[in-house]
């Protein structure tokens, strides 16, 4: 496997442009005065799914060979990733099998049925069903799409990134949440290209930090992986994103379970939106490192919306 370059990301983005629009990328008063901070908050919430890994779905499968396209793909996700390959399998008349956990998101299942993917429940987590949906891809003999180590997919992803210079060209820092870290993966190649100044901050569960032990190591590492922020929830890194992570990425932060709550809070209050945990890690990470990012030009990837509502209840009612 190779990574993408920045001129694989440039044609994902003329793959993709015909079929999704530009997501916004705002700045709330009420949020900057709540954090001290300037912050440019890049909305992949408002995507079709909810989350930005639509770009990378439609860019892999609009891609296949025919062959491909006929025997249909199976993929292995906890819910934004697997919404992905369905709503692209669906736009291009391809067959989806999605492997998800027992415990999966009811919202992006729910999603993933609408969009007519096939479901299929195993195991306690991600890598449990990932584990699944690799020995059923041999035995049916279908596309098996990786969650995080295909280069499409980086590519795809990476084109939010592409909007936010265009946006806000003279931005200082982008921070990112991490689970995979394909997201991360396509800032990095991206940013990177156009100005080196651009400091990429990866931000991970503090109770799922496989890829973050990944990182500081530069080696492959498995973590326990307890944390309630499913598009965070890990618990082996994946190859392809680590390799162009460990290259490119600057800095790499854990938050804990009640950081994201509080962060999920405050975009409800404060920007008037709706973020799933992981989508508001890069928030809680941004309070985390206030002293650090004081002055600076902030654009947090509010990577998806896809909360269900009891998760709602217990952010907003706590023990």
């Amino acid at each position: 496997m190779q990574p993408p370059t920045f001129l694989d990301v440039l044609q994902a983005k003329r793959n993709i442009a015909r079929h999704l629009p530009r997501t916004p990328l705002f700045n709330y008063p009420a949020l900057d005065q709540a954090t001290g901070l300037n912050l440019y908050v890049k909305h992949e919430n408002y995507q079709p799914i909810g989350a930005f890994k639509v770009r990378g779905g439609i860019n892999l499968i609009s891609q296949l060979s025919a062959d491909e396209k006929t025997r249909g793909v199976i993929t292995a996700s906890t819910g934004n990733h697997g919404q992905s390959i369905a709503y692209a399998a669906h736009l291009f008349n391809v067959p989806a099998t999605i492997v998800v956990p027992e415990n999966a998101n009811e919202v992006k299942v729910n999603a993933m049925r609408a969009l007519g993917a096939d479901i299929v429940f195993h195991g306690p987590d991600f890598d449990a069903a990932r584990e699944h949906c690799e020995a059923l891809a041999q035995a049916r003999q279908l596309r098996y799409v990786h969650a995080g180590n295909e280069p499409l997919l980086i590519a795809g992803v990476g084109t939010y990134t592409l909007e936010i210079l265009q946006d806000a060209p003279d931005v200082d820092v982008i921070i990112v949440p991490i689970g995979g870290g394909s997201g991360a993966a396509g800032v990095c190649i991206t940013a990177k290209a156009v100005t080196t100044n651009i400091r990429v901050i990866g931000v991970q569960a503090a109770q799922a930090p496989a890829a973050y032990k990944s990182w500081q190591a530069h080696a492959m590492l498995e973590a326990p992986n307890t944390t309630f922020a499913e598009g965070l929830a890990t618990r082996t890194a994946f190859a392809l994103p680590q390799k162009i992570l460990w290259d490119l990425l600057d800095d790499f932060v854990l938050v804990s379970e009640d950081a994201m709550r509080g962060a999920i809070v405050l975009y409800l209050q404060k920007a008037k939106t709706l973020a799933e945990a992981a989508g508001a890690a890069p928030l809680a990470a941004a309070m985390q490192m206030q002293e650090q990012l004081r002055g600076k030009k902030v654009a947090l990837i509010l990577s998806g919306g896809n909360i269900t509502p009891e998760q709602l209840r217990r952010v907003l009612t706590p023990p």
